[in-house]
This record gives C-alpha cells, structure tokens and sequence, in this order.
C-alpha cells in the first residue's frame, strides 16, 4: 500500500480527506490538516506529480531556456549560476521548480520552445538572450504562458523583464575615458543578433555626442565571445588609418584576448591602450595590469526575475509585493590599471 491510500489508513480516515489536506483545501480542519502532514513527514510521503498536476491543474515548475552552444556557454557560466541561484531562492519559498532547458547549438530556438510549450510541463517560463524582433516572445503571449525575459526585446507587449542597465555602463565607460583624454574610444559589440548589442551601440553614440565627438563606425568592431576574437581584435585595431587610444568591450573574455597579443606586441594594457570590460568576472580577475570592469548583483537579478515571473501565474499573482515588471539592473565600476 503506497501513497494517499497508506496515509488514509494510518490515520484512520478517508483518502479523500487526506488529498485535501495535503492540498490546503478549506473544507479541511486545521487540527486534521496537521494530523496529515505530521503523518506524511513521519511516512515519508512525496505526492505523485504527474497526478497532483491533472488534479490542481499546476507543475509547480518554471522553465529557464538559454542556449547551450559553446562560446555562450563559455562566458555565460558564471553569470548564470549566479541568476539560477536568485531565480531558485525566490521559487522555492513558494513551492516551485527551476528546470534548466539548454538549446543545443544546431537545434531551432523556436521549434526547441514549441516542443515544452505543446507538451504543458511549464506553469512559467524565462527567456534569456532576447533579440530584437523575437518569435520566442510571440509564441509564449498566444498560448497564453505566464513569462518573463532576461533581456529586452522589440517583440510583444506588457511582459515582465530584467536587463543589465547597459546604458549606464556605456555612458559610465566613455565619460571615465573621455575624462581621461582619450577621443577615438572603439567599443565591441556581439556578432549575432542578441538585442543588448543594439542597446549598448546606440548608448554608446549618445555618450559620445554628448561630449562632442562625431560617431565613427569604423571604431565598431562586431565580434564574437571568445580569447580568440580578443587576439584578433587587437590586429583588427592595428589595422585602422586613423588608431583608437582606448576601447570598451561587451564580453569580458574577449580581454583576455586582447592581453595576450598585446604582450606578444610588447604593449601594456592602460598605457599603449585603454581598456574598459563589462562585467567583472572570476576569468579576468588576475589579469596584470588589473582590468577596469562593472559588476551586478546577479543573486538579486534572479530574484527580480523569479517575482516578476510569479505575479504573472495567475494562482500566485499579488503574492510578491511591489515588484517592478520591467528594472533595469544597476552595475558598479570596478576600477583597474587597464583604463
């Protein structure tokens, strides 16, 4: 005798009255309700979730997709880790599952999403590395799945978000060079067509037009995540008629790219070029001269995300009190040798 059935003759009482304890039902004294969950505790007692889900018509789980292909993977762990950790917290105090869905490099992100969505597994769902125009975000608003964005998007409507606040930081990183004398500062932006790329070139525009310095795309170098794309970039920098003195980078790998060509030129960071990263990460930590860089809260991120993705689950909306929907998550400097 397994379940329900067992507790029900333990305790001398019907199944039906020890489901509804366990579910928190009203009709249920509170005296009864304890004499079952008591019992549960002492038997060792875990509900049957495929029939908890038919019965109360919820998971209790929460989907986070992110992609899994290896240079996202590569400098995203950390800072993810640290989300999933906030994210968690939040839903555990409110009895729900964080379920990690990991899209593999060569499937498609909107038939991979399909797939959960179809198959109803999910009470919510977060969605990080948002583009500009997103089909991601139009499939979860039609089937009507409560969902929140770890990014921006132009896509959609009215859904909950949290971003990094790459308007400070590119306003933070020019103005800190500019004062610093430097009046060609390039900057880098992801290769794909992630929308914070978007955000953080248009912030970096309006920062330079706001000390009087004309916008030239040439200082605009796309590129991807890795040591390897920072190598290049240094020969890419080499290469322009008119040199930059100072450069801003959106992947915080990249530098380590950067550092090691630079030493086999025979340069230093900070004096032949000024070197501003974006997020301070253990990888670039013990880089010599030491790496000007921002950091977040990435614990407090993922809490954000978790309440703002609960007050959209109808069964649990207004149980998180004065959540924004859309924050913009504050980064600090941290200051280096490097610019």
């Amino acid at each position: 005798m397994r379940g329900i059935a067992r507790l029900a003759k333990e305790l001398g009482i019907s199944t039906g009255t020890v489901s509804r304890a366990l579910n928190g039902r009203a009709d249920v004294s509170d005296a009864t309700r304890e004499l079952v969950l008591a019992a549960a505790k002492r038997l060792g007692y875990a509900p049957n979730q495929a029939a908890r889900t038919l019965a109360l018509g919820t998971t209790r789980s929460v989907g986070f997709m992110m992609d899994l292909d290896r240079e996202a993977a590569a400098s995203s762990e950390y800072f993810f880790m640290g989300v999933f950790d906030g994210v968690q917290s939040v839903l555990t105090e409110h009895g729900f599952d964080l379920l990690v869905l990991p899209r593999p490099t060569k499937a498609n992100s909107l038939d991979f999403l399909r797939r959960y969505v179809a198959r109803g597994v999910f009470d919510g769902m977060i969605l990080a590395a948002t583009q500009r125009i997103d089909p991601r975000i139009e499939l979860l608003e039609a089937a009507g799945l409560p969902f929140a964005t770890l990014g921006r998007s132009t896509s959609g409507a009215g859904y909950p978000w949290i971003d990094l606040d790459f308007e400070s930081v590119a306003n933070a990183a020019v103005d800190r060079l500019v004062a610093a004398g430097h009046r060609r500062i390039a900057v880098t932006i992801p290769s794909d067509n992630v929308n914070f790329g978007s955000i953080f070139k248009a912030s970096y525009v309006d920062a330079l037009k706001r000390h009087g310095i004309d916008f030239d795309p040439a200082l605009v170098f796309a590129t991807g995540r890795n040591e390897d794309a920072g190598y290049s970039l240094v020969d890419d920098l080499d290469a322009l008629e008119n040199p930059a003195t100072a450069i801003v980078l959106i992947f915080e790998t990249v530098a380590i790219g950067v550092y090691r060509r630079m030493a086999e030129l025979g340069r230093r960071p900070g004096r032949d070029l000024a070197i501003i990263g974006f997020r301070d990460e253990p990888t670039v930590r013990f880089l010599t001269p030491s790496l000007t860089c921002f950091s977040a809260s990435l614990h407090e991120i993922g809490e954000d995300l978790a309440s703002a993705l609960l007050s959209r689950i109808p069964a649990h909306a207004g149980i998180v009190d004065d959540q924004p929907l859309r924050k913009l998550a504050p980064l600090t400097i941290r200051v280096g040798e490097s610019g």
